[in-house]
């Protein structure tokens, strides 16, 4: 099975920078997207042999997901069931018979930290629905968790330590996560494999000098390891400040 995950920074926008074309090319069991900043009414986007879902902010032309898949799923569960989290478009859940798919776009901490305290409350919110699903069949998770884990995970993490992304805050929560029954995929099959990422800024040519951070991933339920065969990053794929990751578990 093929699993793809990409941030596309508007859906509108990368629609007109190749998307369709790596879309079919990747040919992916399951698609999925964040900070889509659209309403479905917004584009009209169909692929052959696909299922489609979206989850749209309240706030029009922010964040929001979808997910993309050849197989229909069992039930569709959009975002936590909180009233304080239901308003972002940030959770699609895919119940199937042997796992559930969760794409998500977590909240960013902002400049100056302005939206940490929020960024906390969700960590634990988020992980805690994780586990509830874990505990009924294995969980795969995928998005953009805005996070940078280690310090292998960006380029210059001494210069950005405790800015959104890379404080400790946000690494601890990233640890706990993977410490209740989940492995980062990427870690698992390249534990030191270093200059990957996901993401660069726009500004100074950070691309261009591969000054980039990883912050998209696929996580999964302990109990899946065995079946991981790959998880690949696509750098080269432009159009969004974030590239395209994909995981392939056997079946």
């Amino acid at each position: 099975m093929k699993f793809v995950s990409w941030n596309v920074n508007g859906l509108r926008a990368v629609l007109n920078k190749g998307f369709e074309d790596f879309f079919k090319e990747v040919d992916a069991d399951f698609f999925c997207l964040q900070e889509t900043k659209l309403q479905p009414e917004q584009v009209d986007i169909s692929f052959d042999g696909y299922y489609q879902y979206f989850n749209s902010a309240v706030k029009k032309g922010y964040s929001g997901t979808a997910i993309f898949t050849k197989k229909e799923p069992l039930s569709v569960c959009y975002d936590l069931c909180m009233d304080k989290h239901n308003d972002e478009g940030r959770v699609i859940t895919l119940e199937y018979e042997e796992f559930y798919l969760v794409t998500v776009y977590t909240p960013n901490s902002q400049r100056e930290l302005a939206r940490l305290s929020y960024r906390m409350e969700w960590e634990v919110d988020f992980l805690q629905y994780l586990i509830g699903l874990d505990q009924k069949k294995p969980v795969i998770v995928c998005g953009d968790l805005n996070v940078a884990h280690k310090e292998i995970d960006l380029k210059n993490p001494k210069t950005n330590t405790n800015n959104a992304g890379f404080t400790k805050e946000e690494r601890e929560k990233m640890t706990i996560f993977l410490e209740s029954g989940f492995i980062d995929t990427f870690r698992y099959k390249y534990p030191e494999l270093e200059g990957a990422y996901t993401w660069w800024s726009y500004m100074f040519r950070a691309r261009e000098k591969n000054a980039g951070w990883r912050i998209d991933y696929f996580v999964v339920s302990e109990r899946l390891k065995d079946k991981i065969e790959d998880s690949v990053i696509h750098s080269n794929v432009l159009g969004s400040d974030h590239c395209p990751v994909e995981l392939i578990l056997s079946e």
